[in-house]
């Protein structure tokens, strides 16, 4: 009698934890790209893959909601500005460290593992600021570009997009440490499918189909190009060349929307 009560509470525990390992796996996705706690999440990042766009149309649409609630108080110029601060504070300015330490490794000379070296300095050099200043620039301007509801699609789009993109940038590059956010991440092919899947309709849902497409085309290509980068430079990817994707991503979806809008 013992042995069976035994057997029935292990398979209740059994599909109780299959219960919730989405959850588990959206509060590892949380924690890993934004500033919200999750304590316990970090065994579930594997399965977290398949969240990272939904959570990045999050972010996105946190920030483009504080652009479409002051521009009527402030005006267009400083809603998005505050929008952009928005975006940055959300994700703890994680990815534009991860941009700033790319950009000072790529200006570096020497050896790989001079590159790795500087690219975990915690200073800001010369290439870091100015990559800086250029994405705070042109995503001023092109979500300020842009009327309220399409800034909100924009952010929205490009934040899916650009965490989707690191997905991309992790699956064809290896890490370039054993250890570190870039080793930690490991994309497999169900949760990437998913991945897609989400980010696909979303941009093809929000923007129109040829719309949605250009940019999902343009992310992967940027996730590809940078991740082969990553490996001639720095022998694979780290936790900073992810920031950078997703960074140098949002960039490039809020610019070819705001043409693609335009045009």
């Amino acid at each position: 009698m013992s042995a069976a009560c035994g057997r029935g509470e292990g398979r209740r525990r059994s599909r109780g934890d299959r219960l919730l390992a989405p959850w588990r796996s959206l509060k590892a996705a949380l924690a890993f790209l934004t500033l919200l706690p999750a304590s316990g999440a970090s065994g579930e990042l594997s399965g977290a893959v398949g969240w990272f766009p939904l959570v990045g149309a999050a972010i996105g649409a946190l920030a483009g909601a504080v652009r479409f609630g002051a521009e009527q108080l402030l005006g267009r110029g400083v809603a998005s500005g505050l929008a952009v601060v928005a975006l940055v504070l959300i994700c703890g300015a994680l990815h534009q460290d991860g941009l700033a330490d790319s950009a000072d490794a790529l200006g570096a000379r020497g050896e790989r593992s001079r590159r790795l070296a500087v690219m975990r300095d915690p200073a800001i050099g010369s290439f870091g600021a100015l990559a800086l200043i250029g994405w705070s620039a042109l995503m001023l301007l092109s979500v300020g570009a842009l009327a309220a509801m399409r800034a909100l699609i924009a952010l929205t789009v490009a934040c899916a997009l650009a965490r989707w993109a690191a997905l991309v940038h992790a699956l064809v590059a290896p890490p370039a440490r054993s250890e570190g956010l870039g080793a930690a991440l490991r994309v497999g092919r169900v949760p990437m499918l998913a991945a897609t899947l989400s980010a696909a309709a979303l941009a093809a849902a929000l923007c129109g189909a040829l719309r949605g497409a250009l940019a999902l085309v343009l992310a992967a290509t940027l996730g590809a190009c940078g991740a082969r980068s990553a490996r001639r430079l720095f022998g694979g990817r780290t936790g900073d060349t992810l920031g950078a994707t997703i960074s140098a991503c949002e960039v490039l979806v809020c610019v070819t929307l705001l043409g693609a809008w335009r045009g």
